[in-house]
């Protein structure tokens, strides 16, 4: 099972193109130029795992779009799982997808006020799925 995390952003700023020093206001307005954060998950389905159980995640701040993104992850990378859910509720609620399935997992406010993660829950379920993969393959 490969439980990946999920990238903070998906753009960053090389070591070598950073300055060494403070960026001085006094030479003018910034302009930063970004690399795209290289995919992953492409080369560990196809290559390096294509017999293991892959879990992605998907982080929108659109909560509109999450599942369609998600969704659309099952298809391009063909692998098993995709946890999603919105930057607003990430703490309290996710979406577990599968190429036949939507489930949603929430924590109920007493869940919430007694200081239990979600991850728990997204475990056990993935759990579950894990062993049934094993015994189908």
């Amino acid at each position: 099972m490969f439980y990946l995390a999920a990238a903070v952003s998906d753009f960053y700023v090389p070591v070598s193109e950073m300055p060494e020093h403070k960026i001085q206001s006094s030479r003018g307005p910034l302009q930063i130029t970004m690399k795209m954060v290289p995919k992953m998950l492409s080369p560990l389905v196809k290559d390096w795992a294509p017999k293991a159980f892959i879990i992605s995640f998907k982080l929108e701040t659109d909560p509109s779009i999450v599942i369609d993104r998600a969704r659309n992850a099952l298809e391009v990378y063909r692998h098993q799982v995709v946890v999603a859910n919105s930057l607003e509720s990430r703490r309290s609620s996710v979406v577990i997808l599968t190429k036949d399935s939507e489930t949603k997992i929430l924590l109920s406010e007493e869940e919430v006020e007694k200081g239990i993660d979600i991850e728990e829950k997204i475990v056990g379920d993935l759990q579950s799925r894990h062993t049934a993969f094993i015994h189908d393959n």
